[in-house]
């Protein structure tokens, strides 16, 4: 398939931003304490970096789904995917990411009041202003946001997961991948953001373990998935036409004598020599680097903040390598109908 610039952007940087949501609304609900009743939930339950993480997961879901849009011809009409709904995990992302923004919106704008003023002052003795700022309530919108992340990016994984056409996309490794990049990358951004003065949290080493725990299960499982798509057994034209009983079958003629919107759009050939340099990019620069960073700073405490930026920034090109791959290696089935001899 061909790479579109527009959908790696979107796949990449809004798989960042809810991988980013995942961890805060984790930690919210799992490491982050409970504020003392009457005080500002700021002063506690707050660190600064779940302002951080919050603003830069909608800053950066909200530009990949803008750029979504680049690749339709008539983008206007995109609102019209979402009715879908019942048979479509395209029109069932998009309606994941719009519910998405609520609990994010209702967690920020939390913080931001109870920042400057105590509860009680804030509800002014009304009840279902006290329960929106309780801790209960908080604990409904981190798992919202929970929910509403994985459930997007399981939606955007299964748009490719569900086209049994395209063998490289269609196996158990797509999904996987996509949740665990997700989460690899927004811990990237996490210990990027915990390294600022504004961002830091009491223990600063869970981030980086983190990082390097999800780059070795991020890179075993690409390892994987592309041993799959090169040795698996591929679909070919015999299979296609169901005229393998009958001995060799191959295309007598093109159908068409010059290129057309399938060939172009489905026929992009990537040279096996070229893929295996750009994989070998992606684990060093996207996985092996990070992590080694991440043992680095936990080594040494006083090199972590430039070690998590240096990560990040390898880690972020490394997966646009990786996701860039992950289009052009796709072999759609159509193209045994013009002339290839099998769909790997």
């Amino acid at each position: 398939m061909r790479p579109t610039f527009s959908i790696i952007f979107f796949t990449v940087m809004s798989g960042a931003g809810y991988g980013l949501w995942i961890l805060m609304a984790l930690a919210s609900l799992l490491i982050w304490p409970e504020h003392p009743p009457g005080n500002g939930m700021a002063e506690v339950a707050w660190p600064n970096l779940l302002p951080c993480a919050l603003a830069a997961g909608f800053l950066l879901v909200s530009c990949g789904l803008v750029s979504s849009l680049g690749h339709l011809g008539q983008p206007q009409r995109a609102w019209r995917a979402l009715s879908q709904w019942r048979t479509s995990w395209l029109s069932r992302e998009g309606i994941a990411a719009i519910l998405t923004y609520l609990p994010v919106i209702g967690i920020g704008s939390a913080i931001f009041h109870d920042g400057r003023m105590p509860v009680d002052a804030m509800t002014g003795g009304d009840p279902l202003a006290a329960l929106w700022m309780s801790s209960e309530m908080r604990t409904v919108a981190s798992i919202l946001l929970l929910a509403g992340s994985v459930a997007t990016i399981l939606c955007t994984a299964n748009i490719y997961a569900c086209l049994k056409p395209v063998r490289a996309w269609h196996n158990r490794h797509v999904v996987a991948g996509y949740l665990l990049i997700g989460i690899y990358s927004g811990a990237l951004l996490a210990w990027a953001l915990a390294a600022l003065p504004q961002g830091q949290i009491v223990d600063l080493r869970v981030l980086p373990v983190f990082v390097a725990v999800f780059a070795f299960a991020t890179a075993l499982l690409k390892h994987r998935y592309w041993r799959f798509i090169d040795h698996d057994p591929a679909s070919s034209t015999a299979d296609a036409t169901g005229l393998g009983s009958l001995g060799n079958v191959r295309s007598f003629e093109q159908p068409h004598t010059q290129e057309n919107y399938l060939t172009h759009e489905m026929g992009f050939r990537l040279a096996r020599k070229h893929s295996r340099k750009l994989r070998t990019i992606c684990l060093i620069a996207g996985f092996a680097l990070p992590a080694l960073l991440a043992l680095l700073g936990l080594a040494w405490p006083s090199l972590s903040a430039p070690a998590a930026w240096l990560a990040l920034i390898g880690g972020m090109s490394g997966i646009f390598v990786e996701r860039w791959l992950f289009f052009a290696e796709a072999k759609h089935t159509v193209m045994l109908y013009y002339g290839a001899r099998n769909a790997d």
